[in-house]
Order: structure tokens, then C-alpha cells, then sequence
């Protein structure tokens, strides 16, 4: 995400020290297709509210229906959120410009996430080695 746009009901990083919000292209995790890996998940039920706001906020993603590709007897559409072209871009141009970071923050959410669902040890080995500076960063959500 562009971290110089503050977008209504959506959310913004600040410097934990000074509290200003740095002009940085924030990363988020991605997957993508490759037939030698997997990802490990979990599957939950949704209603089609739930699944509204679930849009609404994986915006830097689209939703595609992957059930074909996923190994378990499942009653229904899979979902999984993949990242859109326009996120993508945004971070080709943080990195071509060199402002592209990680939040220290989403990293440890993200990795005690996979450690809460017994598989760390599937994080460690199917995430690739960050090529980008984690720094420390606090989330603030913007009123709408």
C-alpha cells in the first residue's frame, strides 16, 4: 500500500517514535502459483456478509476461487486472496524507488498466526527470504 494516501476507512502507518506517517510503500504477504509449492492454510465458512467485508479489506488483493487446487473434501467455493495488479504495482514502485518496507508489527502477527495453527515450520520453509527492510511501524485505522 501507498502509505502518502490516507484513503477514508482504511488504515495508515506511523512511526512509533514521532507518530508521522512516513511516505513508504507498506508489503503484505502474496502467494502465487507454483506447481512445486503449497501453502498451508485453513478454511472457514463464511457468509456472504462476512465475505463482502472480507473484500473491503484485503483491497490490495483479489479473490479467486482456488478449490480445484486445494487438497480436502470442501463443500463449496475456496477462496483465496491473491495480489491485484494495482498492489503489485504499487509495490514495483516502492521498490524501484526504494520505499518499499515491511511493518515489523504485521510480520510477528502474521508468523504468531501460523505458530498459533501448529505451522511455523511451514511459514519458515515456504516463505520466501525478505528482500525488503522490516521496520517498526504502528496501524492506525482512518474513520470513514
Amino acid at each position: 500500500m501507498d502509505n502518502r494516501e490516507t484513503i477514508p476507512g482504511y488504515k495508515v502507518y506511523v512511526d512509533p517514535e514521532t507518530g508521522e506517517q512516513p511516505p513508504v510503500h507498506v508489503a503484505y504477504l502474496g502467494i502465487r502459483s507454483d506447481p512445486h509449492a503449497h501453502v498451508s492454510g485453513v478454511a472457514l465458512e463464511v457468509t456472504p456478509g462476512e465475505l463482502a467485508r472480507l473484500d473491503r479489506r484485503e483491497r490490495n488483493y483479489d479473490r479467486r476461487d482456488i478449490g480445484d487446487l486445494v487438497d480436502a473434501d470442501v463443500d463449496g467455493p475456496v477462496w483465496a486472496y491473491v495480489g491485484s495488479s494495482a498492489g503489485r504495482q504499487r509495490l514495483a514502485t516502492g521498490r524501484a524507488t526504494g520505499t518499499a518496507v515491511v511493518s515489523a508489527g504485521y510480520l510477528d502477527g502474521v508468523r504468531q498466526g501460523f505458530e498459533a495453527l501448529g505451522l511455523l515450520d511451514d511459514f519458515e520453509a515456504t516463505t520466501d527470504p525478505l528482500d525488503l527492510p522490516v521496520v517498526p511501524l504502528l496501524r492506525r485505522d482512518v474513520g470513514a
